[in-house]
């Protein structure tokens, strides 16, 4: 009855949209069936999200569809964090000492993510702070020119935009050289954040670096309870990087102390032995043990070019990667991201549906593999087209 109900909604919706439009209603109609032929998919399960789409169509303006489901709630993701440049090598395989020149590219995992569901065709926003100086306003450009809602963006007068320099070097370790402190992201304040930004969204990301600082980290504190009070789904990558935090005591510490409160969290295998002081990040046991959480719905190991493993309180398995010629792997952990995310945003039944899970992850795999290809994070992160051509070769 619930599905009907959308559905009765939407018909009823057009009947004076129609009769102000410049086209004919019988056009009107076959756009309204196309519409519903596209989402109708959405109705057979009745525990999954239940589509109401509203096609307003204006006489001198612009086609603009509108998709929420029936709660209201669009399928916007907010990413919160930390933008920066990330500054790679030219040649692979050379440590950062060794490399001619270097590359600019925008970067840092929250925007990266932003940009990686926009590009596949999904909603997404940053809330974050940049210096009020020419790579601040390059990085809030290149997101508005990838359609990222970037009202939560805050310039700072008085810091420099984050530099991170990183490269992949022949022995196949990842070696990185910050230039922030401090930097304009660090002193993000509560009074900075968009609330109503964070209580349209469905889905909340964030990751830990943004725990490592005062007064950053009350901000993200406030971020988190916000979404939480507004039924958002908490989606976490820790997505360590050691040398900004002050001891690793202190980022296991910082990483787990708002571990508990995710619904979805992605980690690495390295993240696995660091936060659980050693243990195999292969042992199940060991994950489900030191690392699932009673309200945790989805957890995500990634394996690299390997491909990933998935743990939920239903069922668990693995799904294997996709095997390309890397020449970059920055981004790639959050283009994986950015597959998954943008999947669950428009689909939650995945979480309950085994077959579901495992064809997104296939998907987010394969936005992974995609990016690695290219130099940079952003620049390399794939559109929706690019990664449905890759999977059908």
């Amino acid at each position: 009855m619930h599905s009907l109900s959308c559905l009765y909604k939407l018909l009823s919706s057009t009947k004076n949209t129609f009769s102000s439009s410049p086209f004919s209603s019988a056009s009107a109609f076959l756009i309204l069936c196309f519409l519903v032929s596209n989402s109708i998919k959405h109705l057979h399960c009745p525990d999954g999200p239940v589509y109401l789409l509203s096609y307003f169509i204006c006489a001198g303006k612009s086609d603009d569809l509108s998709i929420e489901n029936c709660n209201g709630k669009s399928g916007l993701v907010v990413c919160f964090g930390e933008m920066l440049i990330d500054f790679v090598p030219t040649v692979g395989g050379v440590s950062l000492s060794e490399a001619p020149a270097f590359k600019k590219a925008p970067g840092g995992a929250p925007a990266n993510v932003a940009v990686g569901i926009s590009r596949l065709g999904g909603s997404s926003a940053f809330i974050g702070k940049v210096g009020a100086d020419e790579f601040g306003y390059m990085l809030a450009d290149i997101l508005k020119q990838n359609n990222v809602e970037t009202s939560g963006i805050k310039f700072d007068l008085n810091a420099r935009t984050a530099l991170a320099f990183v490269t992949l070097r022949a022995d196949g370790e990842r070696e990185f050289l910050f230039f922030r402190n401090p930097s304009a992201d660090m002193f993000l304040q509560e009074s900075d954040l968009d609330e109503n930004l964070i209580k349209k969204a469905k889905i909340f990301h964030y990751g830990s670096i943004s725990l490592i600082d005062e007064p950053c980290q009350s901000a993200h504190l406030a971020a988190l309870k916000i979404a939480k009070e507004s039924g958002c789904i908490l989606s976490y990558d820790p997505n360590l990087r050691l040398a900004l935090w002050p001891s690793a005591e202190a980022a296991r510490n910082g990483i787990r102390s708002i571990w508990d409160q995710a619904d979805v969290i992605k980690i690495s295998e390295d993240e696995i032995t660091f936060l659980t002081g050693g243990d195999d990040p292969y042992d199940d046991n060991v994950v489900l043990e030191k690392l699932f959480h009673p309200n945790l719905k989805l957890l995500i190991v990634t394996e690299g070019s390997e491909g990933c493993r998935y743990y939920t309180k239903e069922f668990r398995g693995r799904v294997d990667g996709v095997k390309v010629k890397a020449v970059d792997t920055t981004g790639a952990g959050d283009a994986f991201v950015s597959g998954i995310i943008y999947n669950l945003a428009s689909d939650q039944s995945l979480l309950q549906n085994e077959e579901r899970l495992r064809e997104a992850l296939h998907f987010a795999n394969v936005c992974g593999a995609i990016t690695v290809t290219e130099r940079g994070a952003i620049p390399a992160l794939p559109t929706k087209e690019a990664v449905l051509q890759f999977a059908a070769t």
